[in-house]
């Protein structure tokens, strides 16, 4: 037999022989492949973050909470007193410096119980800053809120995508955040004053 029909041979048997089903059992096969592929874009996200983000993110961390038990835990809460002090010369203290340096070295959740330090009626202002807070410094230091880093991630894709780098946005996203949560704790401590206010009001009359 010529060599060209043993190629041939060689390729007729190597080729499938079953036909794709068709009908109900093709489209159930498709849905498993469908199902099957969810998984695998899993596993290769986090073959990803494996390799990339969670090396950093341990170092960092550690390196954070070393940094904790340098300054001292006790110098930290003594700040969230301060911040507790009435008058507007409070405020950056109390809804842009206390937010960032509780998210900043507590990381969420755990920031949010720098509250405790704070008069009832500041604790929902402080709450709002604090909250709001927690993706703007992503970009920078992902240690903070690692769970929901992908909102900064969705955020430098297109930049990422445009060949720009992505260091200005993560310096812009910081500033902006911290400006919002100053702008927001404010708000949020004045509609509050109204509606502790008005509650009072309700509980003189009746």
């Amino acid at each position: 037999m010529p060599f060209t029909s043993l190629t041939a041979v060689f390729a007729l048997a190597a080729e499938p022989t079953v036909d794709e089903p068709t009908g109900f059992f093709g489209a159930l096969a498709k849905a498993a492949e469908w199902f099957i592929s969810l998984f695998q874009a899993g596993g290769e996200t986090f073959q990803g973050l494996v390799v990339g983000i969670i090396p950093t993110l341990v170092v960092l961390l550690t390196a954070v909470n070393a940094l904790i038990r340098l300054i001292g835990p006790e110098k930290i809460d003594k700040l969230g007193e301060m911040a507790g002090r009435p008058g507007l010369q409070w405020y950056p203290v109390r809804y842009l410096v206390l937010p960032v340096l509780s998210v900043f070295f507590l990381t969420n959740p755990m920031a949010y119980t720098m509250g405790r330090f704070l008069p009832e009626k500041y604790k929902p202002a402080f709450y709002d800053s604090a909250v709001s807070f927690v993706h703007p410094i992503t970009g920078i230091f992902p240690h903070a809120n690692p769970g929901e880093l992908f909102v900064y991630l969705g955020i430098a894709a297109g930049i990422t995508e445009l060949g720009l780098g992505t260091a200005d946005l993560a310096v812009r996203y910081l500033i902006v955040g911290m400006v919002v949560i100053l702008i927001r704790g404010i708000v949020t401590e004045y509609i509050t004053a109204r509606m502790m206010s008005r509650r009072t009001d309700k509980e003189a009359v009746a």
